[in-house]
């Protein structure tokens, strides 16, 4: 019976997840690590909110809010780092190892730059920005927000460097040295939280701190990987200074259009935070709980997101387009099937799960009709939303997926969000609804894109 199931799992396997470019085995070993990495970062990231509401709800309101404006602003250089991960994938698949070497330090280059930028931008300006999109919030949830912009703001030049070298890694396969790094960076992150939060009671101060502290330290160790121990890159650190402007525009040409799709998508998430704040500190606290337990349904998914980067990339660079539409289409089910095993087993867990966010009894009920109505409807919608686009992004084919995927969240999740939460007056339920039918509308466009053949007839190396 036994043997018979593995034959039969391995005919499967080798049906839909191996091709003349890899097989199951080398696809399977790039997402494991990748898997895990996900699994820990979304898993440390409940902690730490978890955490952090033991400090109040004011305190996890004023953490959510900046996070909103944090992640618009780190996914821009994260977005760079991904049109580095595309090309040094598409140079590892056409066997050319000096030129990956080459977009491998560009990458790194390009995205500490614009990361030290923004850095500067958002700390010289943090006092106008919060009041912009928070100014209705609390004088208790505004200082304390501050703290948390002020300290994350300096660390982002160590994520940066983490992000940049963990995407050139993974262009060219080396998923476990990335997992490596992010664990060393997460991990300390929490065991700090740990000790500044928990046991010396220092609340946002204290998380501030330990975000610095864990992100450089992951910086440096990135950086000792890079120069001393990698034996396939070989970058030195006068690399880092030379500045290809080819290379840097192969880059850009997919990293700048995901950069704004990035920064519109991201602002328009920012947009809805802003009208989440005017339902007050008990909609803003279902918010941030709701998400963080949507991200714990997504981690599997999110995985397959950025595995088929490299996958697409790399058969791209090859030249083997049958490979990449059939490894996407099973991608694609695959997302699916994960995203609707999850939702099985998460929803029983609903209560201990929001348990470790002690929430004011009057949002619990809310929050499980989110968690149910999102659970249910992103087992169709969610891969072809995200998955789909990393991958026609990886063929080179950035433009259309950034246009599409800005014009679908202002026309629906921010437009239709606030006739539905604000207008109808249905609060938070509204908020979602309204994301969850943008996943529908830019997943339908890219379906259709993806039966054509324009999305691989970039020429990006």
């Amino acid at each position: 019976m036994l043997v018979r199931l593995r034959t039969r799992m391995n005919g499967l396997l080798q049906n839909h997840f191996s091709g003349e470019s890899m097989d199951y085995r080398q696809i399977f070993a790039l997402m494991l690590p990748i898997l895990i990495d996900q699994a820990f970062i979304i898993g440390l990231n409940l902690v730490n909110t978890a955490m952090i509401s033991s400090s109040g709800v004011a305190a996890v309101s004023a953490v959510n809010m900046v996070d909103a404006l944090n992640i618009f602003l780190i996914n821009v250089f994260v977005a760079v780092a991904t049109g580095g991960t595309v090309v040094v994938a598409q140079y590892k698949g056409s066997g050319n190892g000096q030129m990956v070497s080459r977009a491998s330090a560009a990458t790194v280059t390009s995205v500490t730059l614009i990361a030290l930028a923004i850095a500067l931008l958002i700390i010289g300006l943090h006092n106008p920005i919060l009041q912009l999109l928070f100014g209705s919030a609390s004088p208790e949830v505004l200082e304390s927000a501050r703290i948390y912009l002020i300290g994350s703001g300096t660390s982002f030049l160590g994520i940066a460097v983490v992000q940049a070298v963990c995407g050139a890694l993974r262009g060219i396969g080396k998923t476990r040295a990335s997992l490596a790094l992010s664990l060393i960076m997460n991990l300390l992150y929490v065991l700090l939280n740990i000790l500044f939060i928990t046991l010396l009671h220092m609340g946002v101060f204290g998380m501030t701190l330990a975000i610095n502290i864990a992100r450089f330290a992951g910086a440096a160790c990135a950086l000792y990987y890079l120069f001393k121990v990698d034996a396939t890159l070989h970058i030195r650190l006068k690399d880092l200074f030379h500045f290809p402007l080819s290379m840097l525009r192969k880059i850009m040409f997919i990293g700048l259009p995901f950069a704004a799709e990035q920064m519109f998508f991201n602002g328009g998430k920012l947009l809805t935070q802003v009208f989440i704040v005017s339902l007050g500190t008990y909609a803003i606290a279902t918010n941030a709980i709701g998400g963080s337990l949507a991200m714990l349904t997504q981690i599997p998914a999110s995985a397959l997101s950025l595995t088929i980067v490299t996958v697409v990339g790399q058969c791209i660079g090859r030249g083997d387009i049958a490979d990449a539409r059939k490894f996407i289409r099973s991608f694609l089910w695959l997302g699916a099937i994960s995203l609707a095993v999850m939702g099985l087993i998460l929803i029983p867990l609903f209560n201990p799960l929001v348990g470790l966010f002690n929430p004011p009894q009057e949002i619990v009920h809310e929050l499980f009709v989110v968690m149910l109505i999102n659970v249910i409807i992103q087992v169709p919608l969610w891969s072809i939303s995200f998955i789909l686009p990393s991958a026609l992004r990886a063929a080179g084919d950035s433009r259309f997926t950034s246009i599409t995927s800005m014009m679908t969240m202002w026309l629906f999740r921010v437009i239709l969000g606030y006739i539905m939460g604000i207008v109808l007056g249905w609060g938070i339920l509204g908020v979602w609804l309204a994301m969850n039918c943008e996943w529908g509308v830019r997943g339908a466009l890219f379906l259709w894109r993806f039966r054509g053949k324009k999305w691989y007839a970039h020429k990006l190396i």
